[in-house]
């Protein structure tokens, strides 16, 4: 999605505000091997896993990436490009929805953390996002949002997999 936007993602700065879960990690480790400067905010105890960090780091240095690891939103946003959230509770975590909305109390994509930004940065959430947690009504339906346009290439990434499991690949193209 950001590709369509911006073109080549080399440089582009994007922040990750919140859990150090398999969406952060997905995207950590996939944006520095595209050599993007990656930022995450997360708080103590919720941070990405070592194995993650030193895999991410390693491509970083291959492809003139950046990661950098904090646990201050405002610090991770400043000047970003694209914000980008995931739900605090993610499958299976339900018994934590309650202490995690504490741990990541501070850790909302809104308009205050929005205008830490680079001007017209995007906004970005893989879905489902539970509004008034982890993103702002505001932020979820702003202007620089492309939430939906996510939402958009994951149907067709989806649909190139089953085409390629069913054997339709060559029927396709």
């Amino acid at each position: 999605t950001l590709q369509e936007k911006v073109g080549n993602l080399k440089g582009h700065a994007i922040a990750f505000i919140g859990d150090g879960n398999n969406v952060a990690t997905s995207l950590v480790l996939t944006a520095t091997a595209l050599g993007m400067d990656v930022r995450m905010a997360a708080p103590k105890g919720y941070g990405l896993p070592e194995d993650v960090i030193s895999e991410s780091s390693a491509r970083a240095q291959a492809t003139g990436g950046k990661l950098t690891l904090v646990n201050d939103p405002a610090e991770a946003a400043a000047g970003a490009n694209s914000v980008y959230t995931d739900v605090w509770t993610s499958m299976g975590q339900e018994r934590e929805v309650e202490r995690r909305r504490i741990a990541f109390a501070g850790y909302q994509l809104n308009t205050e953390l929005m205008e830490r930004a680079a001007p017209g940065a995007f906004v970005m959430h893989d879905l489902p996002a539970h509004r008034g947690d982890e993103i702002t009504e505001e932020a979820f339906e702003s202007k620089t949002s492309i939430i939906f346009d996510q939402a958009e290439n994951r149907v067709w990434a989806q649909a190139a997999v089953v085409t390629f499991l069913l054997g339709l690949a060559d029927e396709v193209s």
